[in-house]
């Protein structure tokens, strides 16, 4: 059987579709006319015919591959064993690239046309056209007559470019099932795909050993890392292996080293590296550690619970208020109550902003279709971001996903059937797929979102429905697929789905009334501790004038005072926690008058709200580490053991700092009565928001 490159992707998309699709969309997708493709289509008739298998075309609806299961595999297998294959010129263009990466040494081009079965002349254009690309991850090709083609650039970037190639070409199901081992191919089978190929450029047994390390120190992470972050970090893990035991020095800047070593992701990536240390028998460097809590800490998360506290999550925060704020003025809508909104940028930003500083990078595989479908909301979030990042370039890629968390708040309905949808591509995206879903079928619920890797603790019993952006092990049972975009097709399917469902909807609705009354008292308490947090900080409130010397002076009569009152137990403890908080970056806001002292202490009774203005402005650092003059200190005390609840009432306190410039000011110049009123104002706001989405 001979097909040409076109005719094998053509094919191949029609194996993998199980809904109609349109010739249009074909043709989109392969950059060709519709014309091109109904040609194809029926020359590919025989073919199909030959393995029992035919389209069937619906007007107004699209066509579709219908036959047995098994039919579709044979020549689904054919495709992946032909002779003579034919690669599309993206495909050439990465099978090179892989070469490049493999070889780590010239490479003539004739032996690169031989095996793509092209000629030379069309090898050395294919490298013209990969100079462009190589070029932002800061690596380059070296081209020599007689010398052949070599890729040059540091060890880290050719990683960083390894896991993107990854990321974009090889689906995370694919990823999911090569780390459980259950791939059946030899070592010295041929690897004929673009994916086999990506696949081969790390070993498959160190990805499952790593996979388990990693296991072991997950209940340490903060959050659960989206897919994408995780495949990145697995991926450069077995990468530095390799170069570790070839006693291949990386470097890593000292002064950044040192840095890094404050953070607490450096102490779980230290725990990690012995973890792997006794797993591969081989010393991890202190140089290796720091790249390892650069990934941590430039991952995108799954979660946003317990962030705000941080100091770096107040600038964050700061930022994604006059994002909010900027998107709002330009639409006309006002999304700065959108507590969700902020919550997820927040989350977002703060790896983002991590990874834009250090060079790090983030592939986004929608972005093209993000473009498409939000061209004016994207022109405003770019905008946006130029002007209040325009320090540091904020990419499409970044822009794309930042795009996606403003359209899901815009696109916010009301709930009715619980499902939990699997996706991919990290928190945005899974929030854009839910409010679409909610607004193309008003009665469902997106109760929680997942990645793959998190689906085996998850009981999929509790939903009425599960849609995935990629397929999942038959051990999960039924499930949807569907595009993170959500074609108006596949909400037609998952509505038929529902409505057969509809028998069975009295006894699933009995039982999520038995699982609610359940977990009432949780619930109850958790309202409790959140109203008594809310009542501890109202009540020892103060805001005090004071004249003092020094900073250190003011923090320590005031930790006497919350001493004396029975807030604290030790005084000298808290003010020891203050200035080692103060040690790791400034604690000034920017662009205000304002500085949050804050800490958590096992010397700290209960939770404590003070202020004092000075009679004297003071010179502290700001956040952005720039000196500044601070008319009010805030300071914010929590018991080291604080539960989820007080800390989300501690955050609360903290964002209004960042809220928007009337806060700031009253905060700022205030009397003691009007900042009461604004901090009680906003903990009440947050109390009504926390009990009506306990209550939904």
């Amino acid at each position: 059987m001979y097909v040409s490159a076109r005719e094998r992707k053509l094919l191949e998309r029609l194996l993998v579709g199980g809904r109609e699709i349109t010739v249009g969309e074909l043709a989109e997708e392969l950059n060709v006319s519709t014309r091109t493709i109904h040609r194809d289509l029926q020359g590919l008739e025989s073919v199909l015919r030959h393995y029992g298998l035919e389209l069937e075309k619906k007007a107004g609806v699209g066509i579709r591959l219908v036959g047995e299961e098994k039919q579709k595999q044979a020549l689904a297998a054919e495709l992946l064993h032909l002779s003579h294959r034919e690669y599309t010129p993206e495909e050439r263009q990465l099978m090179i690239l892989i070469a490049l990466l493999e070889a780590g040494e010239p490479v003539k081009l004739v032996s690169l046309a031989n095996d793509l079965n092209v000629t030379v002349a069309t090898v050395s254009l294919d490298l013209d056209k990969l100079e462009q690309t190589l070029k932002a991850y800061g690596l380059s090709l070296i081209r020599k007559r007689g010398y052949g083609v070599e890729l040059a650039g540091s060890e880290s970037a050719k990683r960083r470019l390894i896991s993107e190639l990854l990321f974009r070409h090889v689906n995370e199901h694919e990823f999911l099932e090569l780390m459980k081992e259950t791939i059946q191919k030899r070592s010295d089978d041929p690897l004929d795909t673009v994916a086999e190929k990506l696949l081969g450029l790390v070993d498959r047994k160190k990805l499952a050993i790593i996979e388990k390390q990693i296991e072991q120190v997950k209940e340490k992470l903060p959050f659960t890392m989206a897919d994408s972050s995780y495949i990145a970090f697995v991926v450069h893990l077995a990468l530095a292996i390799e170069r570790i035991k070839r006693g291949e020095a990386i470097h890593f800047d000292p002064h950044d080293l040192r840095t890094l070593q404050a953070a607490k992701e450096f102490a779980i990536a230290e725990m990690l590296a012995e973890s792997l240390e006794r797993a591969f028998g081989i010393n991890i460097p202190k140089e290796e550690i720091g790249y390892m809590t650069m990934h941590l800490m430039g991952a995108k998360w799954r979660s946003r619970q317990g962030m705000m506290m941080e100091e770096p999550s107040l600038v964050v925060g700061m930022k994604a208020q006059q994002l909010i704020r900027f998107v709002s003025r330009e639409l006309g809508v006002d999304l700065s109550t959108d507590r969700t909104l902020y919550e997820d940028l927040v989350v977002h930003l703060k790896p983002a902003l991590y990874r834009l500083e250090h060079g790090m990078g983030v592939a986004n595989p929608l972005l093209d279709q993000i473009r498409k479908d939000y061209p004016e909301l994207f022109a405003v979030v770019a905008n946006g971001t130029k002007q209040l990042f325009g320090y540091i370039p904020v990419p499409e890629e970044e822009i794309g996903y930042l795009v996606l968390h403003f359209a899901a708040a815009l696109m916010r309905e009301k709930k009715g059937w619980r499902a939990l949808v699997i996706c991919s591509s990290g928190l945005g995206t899974a929030k854009i797929l839910a409010t679409r879903l909610k607004r193309a079928i008003p009665d469902i619920t997106v109760m929680e979102q997942a990645s793959v890797f998190e689906l085996k603790k998850k009981d999929l019993r509790a939903y009425d429905l599960v849609i995935s952006t990629v397929p999942l092990p038959e051990e999960y049972g039924p499930h949807v697929i569907v595009s993170p975009m959500l074609t108006e097709e596949e909400a037609r399917a998952i509505r038929q789905r529902l409505e057969r469902k509809t028998a069975v909807e009295k006894r699933r609705e009995n039982e999520s009334i038995a699982r609610r009354n359940r977990s009432m008292l949780a619930t109850m308490k958790a309202v409790r501790r959140i109203s008594e947090t809310i009542i501890h900080l109202l009540d020892g409130f103060l805001l005090e004038m004071v004249t003092c010397r020094s900073i250190h002076e003011l923090l320590m009569n005031a930790c006497r005072r919350l001493e004396r009152n029975g807030v604290l137990v030790d005084a000298k403890v808290v003010i020891e926690e203050l200035e080692r908080r103060e040690s790791l970056g400034g604690l000034g806001v920017p662009g205000t008058k304002l500085a949050l002292y804050h800490a958590r202490s096992f010397s700290v009774l209960r939770p404590s709200l003070t202020m004092y203005r000075l009679d004297e402005p003071q010179t502290v650092a700001g956040m952005d580490g720039e000196p500044m003059e601070v008319n009010t200190v805030v300071l914010l005390l929590g018991p080291a053991d604080a539960d989820e609840e007080m800390l989300s009432v501690l955050s609360q306190v903290s964002t209004l700092l960042v809220k928007d410039e009337q806060s700031t000011a009253t905060l700022a110049r205030g009397g003691e009565n009007e900042v009461y009123s604004l901090v009680s104002s906003h903990l009440e706001q947050f109390f009504d928001h926390y009990w009506t989405t306990t209550k939904e």
